[in-house]
């Protein structure tokens, strides 16, 4: 079976971190762009970051920019979030593309995704 899993979300006060994982099942993510999204509640679903296949390419969102980083190791895609602020609180989702975007219409393939709690 294909899917993607999301882990490594939790509670975390402000100004904690935390790292995310995006695990590919049933299928390589060798040949695709993965990126993040995050939904918090009453809201829609925000652009996170995006790493292309090769790792080499890389798009954040400007909320995000200078305190998250995307990298991937083989079948892992991984969102390491420092500085995190309560308005970064929302379920974290991963999904697939076959090129670096953040339009949501290019994404297949998603995962559960992953709660991120960030309250004092």
């Amino acid at each position: 079976q294909v899917h993607l899993v999301e882990s490594g979300g939790g509670w975390v006060q402000p100004g904690g971190s935390l790292t995310l994982a995006c695990t590919a099942s049933g299928f390589t993510l060798d040949y695709y762009a993965v990126g993040w999204f995050r939904q918090a509640p009453g809201k829609g679903r925000e652009g996170v970051s995006c790493i292309n296949h090769s790792g080499d390419s890389i798009y954040y969102g400007d909320s995000v920019k200078g305190r998250f980083t995307i990298s991937r190791d083989k079948n892992t895609v991984y969102l390491q979030m420092n500085d995190l602020a309560p308005e970064d609180s929302g379920v974290y989702y991963c999904a697939t593309a076959a090129r670096l975007t953040m339009a949501i219409i290019n994404f297949g393939s998603w995962g559960q995704g992953t709660q991120v709690t960030v309250s004092s």
